[in-house]
């Protein structure tokens, strides 16, 4: 099967893409087609992907021409974004979009009634689960992810400078939205904490491993726990996340669950830095919820069979 994936929005390294859906694929040898802005990010696609390279944000025509090129000989495309849905060739194959957060509005109905749609509910978010990682320290506290003022960085870089007179170091692994991204410069150029950009997926895993606690300070209007939680749990490291994260942090017994307040966040951590004990059990707890329910590995079959079904391709014996 053949497999045009696309997105005009995401870094294209995006977990969710590369080392999920498109990984999977690839290890169940199909061929992959990757449509996604690589000169934006700087990002040299990995042989055996077929890259097309694309604007980020690219308008109409830019955005037809590439997904013209990408579905040539394709069996099936995979959207990730919902501008791409109108700039679909006029010939084009069986048509999958991955809606992750991007449902709910009156274009997204129209869109659902016309193509396969997959979301979270039906392709679980999930993480690779480390086998044994080390158990958390005391020193610093971790966040994985995008950075924005919806994900709570001024609150992160507030934090930062509150934890630092206990010996606690913030890492933040991930890249910024434009407009927090001089904020984060300056925080770092007077050591506050450390910024480290976009990492690959599985280096920013193994970095946060051995950490204090993972942060999630997502606002209300972030919908859905972020996938970032499994991360942490899938090293052993202790969640604290807000309010929408609940159910998810409750289940797996893994952390402490606070407001999108730096005081109620400060006194999280500080909490568990004076208590290795508690610190071990959840981070234990979350590890073992995170490989029983969200281990990427378990979920590909099922994903690549779906695939192969939009397309009406053969089942593959290659999973």
């Amino acid at each position: 099967m053949r497999v045009c994936v696309a997105t005009i929005i995401n870094h294209p390294e995006d977990a969710r893409i590369m080392h999920r859906q498109i990984r999977a694929l690839l290890d169940a040898g199909h061929e992959v087609t990757y449509v996604a802005p690589f000169t934006y990010y700087n990002v040299t696609p990995p042989l055996p992907i077929t890259a097309v390279d694309i604007p980020v944000n690219a308008g109409y025509g830019r955005a037809r021409a590439a997904l013209r090129r990408g579905v040539k000989g394709a069996d099936l495309l995979l959207v990730h974004d919902l501008e791409l849905l109108r700039a679909l060739p006029y010939r084009h194959p069986p048509v999958v979009w991955d809606t992750r957060e991007q449902g709910g509005t009156r274009r997204a109905a129209r869109a659902e009634r016309r193509h396969h749609v997959i979301s979270p509910s039906v392709v679980p978010e999930a993480t690779l689960v480390s086998a044994a990682p080390p158990p958390p320290g005391d020193t610093r506290v971790v966040h994985i992810g995008r950075l924005s003022a919806e994900r709570g960085v001024a609150e992160l870089i507030e934090l930062a400078g509150r934890l630092l007179p206990h010996g606690i170091r913030l890492d933040l692994i991930g890249p910024a939205d434009r407009t927090a991204r001089a904020l984060l410069r300056d925080a770092q150029r007077t050591g506050l904490l450390d910024w480290f950009g976009h990492v690959p997926n599985r280096h920013a895993l193994r970095m946060a491993e051995g950490a204090l606690a993972g942060l999630s300070l997502a606002r209300d209007s972030v919908p859905g726990p972020p996938t970032k939680i499994l991360d942490y749990m899938g090293r052993g490291v202790p969640v604290i996340a807000t309010g929408q994260a609940a159910p998810l942090v409750h289940a797996a017994r893994c952390g402490l669950v606070v407001d999108l307040d730096v005081d109620q966040v400060r006194h999280a951590v500080l909490d568990l830095k004076e208590d290795p004990e508690r610190r071990l059990a959840l981070g234990a707890a979350g590890h073992q919820h995170a490989r029983l329910h969200h281990h990427w590995p378990d979920h590909a079959p099922a994903f690549v069979a779906r695939m192969e079904s939009f397309a009406g391709v053969a089942h593959s014996l290659a999973v």
